[in-house]
């Protein structure tokens, strides 16, 4: 009998520990949308951008920072090469995107 319950009781510890994290589909299929969202809300043609960086669930925030030019033209005075960080909402789906510059650049 004990051992019955110990076994179950097993079971049930493992199978809840998988239950709740997430597959690499499931990530993955996350960070193409961030991804997407925040590279087509740039306004950069062809942006670099870092690996997707995972807050915790009660923020519920990712993060990508996005380089590279914004602007048209053959005057090169009118493209401006940017930095830009781009926060999704897990929860809404919606990214908010702001320039950043590093400390005394």
């Amino acid at each position: 009998m004990i051992k019955t319950m110990t076994i179950a009781a097993t079971a049930m510890l493992v199978s809840a520990h998988y239950a709740g994290a997430s597959s690499d589909a499931a990530w993955n299929a996350l960070f193409a949308k961030v991804n997407g969202t925040c590279i087509g809300q740039s306004g950069m043609d062809t942006p670099e951008a870092t690996a997707p960086v995972v807050f915790d669930d009660a923020t519920g925030k990712v993060a990508v920072l996005l380089r590279g030019s914004m602007g048209k033209g053959k005057s090169k005075s009118k493209v401006k090469n940017v930095n830009l960080i781009c926060l999704y909402d897990k929860k809404t789906g919606k990214a908010s995107i702001e320039e950043y510059r590093w400390l005394g650049r």
